[in-house]
């Protein structure tokens, strides 16, 4: 199932020019599946980078505005796009150049594998 769902998120990860990697993890920032090519800044790929977004999202959430869904950060040559899909969080990190919105459309592709990942984080 593993090799069958990276070989997934590869697919989609091809669909966005400049997009590098997905990463999935769960709210503290530890990694479920990662796919990512050459072109990905390692930082963003650490688990330190990765727990920062958890965090973000919380001190966000309470501003009064209700639950933070996103983040989209954008950095000298990367762009980072994360998702608040309790209880897991998704990672997009791209060319600052990448399309931000097809970026965001991926979410649709992905809600069934993460309510499948999720009925499996959720027993842990």
């Amino acid at each position: 199932m593993t090799e069958e769902l990276k070989s997934y998120l590869n697919k989609l990860m091809k669909t966005v020019d400049g997009l590098h990697a997905i990463i999935i993890t769960d709210r503290d920032g530890v990694v479920i599946v990662k796919v990512s090519s050459q072109l990905a800044p390692d930082t963003a790929l650490k688990p330190s980078f990765l727990s920062v977004f958890g965090v973000m999202t919380e001190q966000a959430s309470k501003m009064g505005i209700g639950v933070n869904r996103r983040i989209i950060n954008f950095y000298d040559r990367y762009q980072t796009v994360q998702l608040n899909n309790n209880p897991m969080h998704v990672h997009f990190i791209a060319d600052q150049e990448a399309n931000t919105g097809n970026i965001l459309e991926l979410e649709n592709d992905l809600l069934d594998v993460l309510k499948d990942i999720s009925k499996v984080v959720t027993m842990m």
